[in-house]
């Protein structure tokens, strides 16, 4: 018996299931500004429906703040295979149902997706490169050698490909999203242990993260979830327990800065908008630079 072959899929498409199967969650707007930039919001729905109709995608609907529809997008496991076979995803990735794309993970995700999306247009308006998969979720890092020594998961992973005047050069960090739904002195706690991170060494002495980066990445803290100015005191009062905190003050090696996720979304990550934990009377772009704009 002969089974029919695949209608190959369009780029575009394959590259928003490809998004999908990385991002876990994506609402209609983000995926319009990953890879509808500058097209009516129109063209974005039109090439969400025809993936929804063909199975490759589904949805849920949530309202927002002001009562507002909006829906989240997640791939089908027959998505994410026509992803993986169009070379855009290189294992399948952990796919979600209904209820867990509308469960309480969604909010945190689609925050960190939007931090991903501030970067992207970042790049596009620099002409760098930082495209659609820029960012991975989740990462997991042992903090030494065997299962009890324990592992820190980071919220995300960016990896940026910036042009200078004399080199390309590959930025990586890790994101840590916060919602202000931690205590402050456990979200204190749990960026000083990227000081652990810093200093765990493997059987033989080696850094355990070096099989990963080249440098070790400065930690990025995104602040969501409250008004600006409760925010601020948040990011103000972390960095007073983080200078009290023996694996930051032990870490010397170990950068975390701070931003609102409106000022990002707003002024993008080469503004001064961020604030450096160790001289936090400087306002700094994502690489550090005073003044913002580095290149």
């Amino acid at each position: 018996m002969r089974t029919r072959a695949k209608h190959p899929l369009p780029v575009r498409a394959a590259e928003i299931l490809a998004s999908l199967a990385q991002h876990r969650v994506l609402s209609t707007p983000q995926l319009a500004a990953l890879h509808f930039p500058g097209r009516s919001p129109r063209s974005a729905q039109t090439a969400l429906a025809a993936l929804a109709d063909a199975g490759l995608a589904s949805f849920v609907t949530n309202f927002g703040s002001r009562g507002a529809p909006r829906r989240c997008w997640y791939v089908t496991e027959r998505g994410a295979r026509r992803a993986q076979e169009a070379g855009l995803i290189e294992e399948m990735p952990r796919l979600l149902d209904a209820e867990a794309a509308a469960g309480p993970l969604q909010a945190h995700t689609l925050a960190v997706n939007d931090v991903g999306i501030a970067f992207v247009a970042a790049a596009r308006e620099r002409g760098e490169d930082f495209g659609p998969l820029g960012w991975r979720h989740e990462v997991s890092h042992p903090l030494g050698p065997g299962r009890r020594a324990g592992r820190l998961i980071a919220d995300a992973v960016l990896g940026y490909l910036r042009l200078t005047e004399a080199e390309i050069v590959f930025e990586q960090r890790f994101l840590e999203l916060d919602r202000a739904s931690l205590p402050v002195g456990r979200l204190a706690t749990e960026l000083g242990r990227y000081g652990q991170l810093l200093r765990a060494r493997g059987k033989g002495g080696e850094p355990l993260w070096r099989s990963r980066y080249p440098f070790f990445p400065s930690v990025l803290c995104v602040l969501a979830g409250a008004d600006p100015a409760a925010l601020r005191r948040r990011r103000d009062t972390t960095i007073g327990i983080l200078h009290r905190d023996s694996d930051f003050t032990g870490s010397p090696g170990l950068s975390i800065r701070f931003c609102l996720a409106e000022d990002l979304a707003e002024r993008g990550p080469f503004a001064p908008i961020f604030t450096d934990a160790r001289d936090p009377g400087k306002p700094v772009d994502w690489l550090g630079a005073e003044g913002g704009g580095t290149r």
